[in-house]
């Protein structure tokens, strides 16, 4: 799943990962993902930082929070590749975090760190 308020950066990764053979789901922003999250249980998270309503850091915590979600993997995108930044994505639960733009090899690296093979 890609949870990011761009168009472009949703598009790129839908794009980068089903030529992967994954079945990508996308939202706008963290209310809209929760509730594909509960319907659909994707088995990898990426999720921008700075979104409207629900930021990245509120959206992982909230997943983390849930037991059913508790081990699926998240991964934050940000523009920002502070220390700080990165400290407090961990402090919410993701396991990793990508700076971007991101690169194809990043997305599938992310991927096959966190779920194995393709999903």
């Amino acid at each position: 799943m890609v949870i990011d308020d761009s168009k472009t950066i949703r598009r790129t990764a839908e794009t980068l990962l089903k030529k992967e053979g994954c079945d990508v789901l996308t939202a706008v922003d963290g209310f809209e993902a929760l509730a594909k999250i509960s319907d659909q249980k994707p088995a990898i998270i990426f999720v921008d930082i700075m979104m409207p309503r629900l930021d990245g850091y509120q959206t992982c915590a909230l997943i983390k929070n849930n037991p059913l979600f508790r081990s699926t993997p998240v991964i934050m995108l940000s523009s920002k590749d502070g220390l700080f930044d990165k400290a407090r994505g961990r402090i919410v639960g993701a396991e990793q975090y990508l700076t971007k733009p991101f690169t194809r090899d990043e997305l599938l690296g992310a991927i096959h760190r966190h779920v194995g093979a393709a999903a």
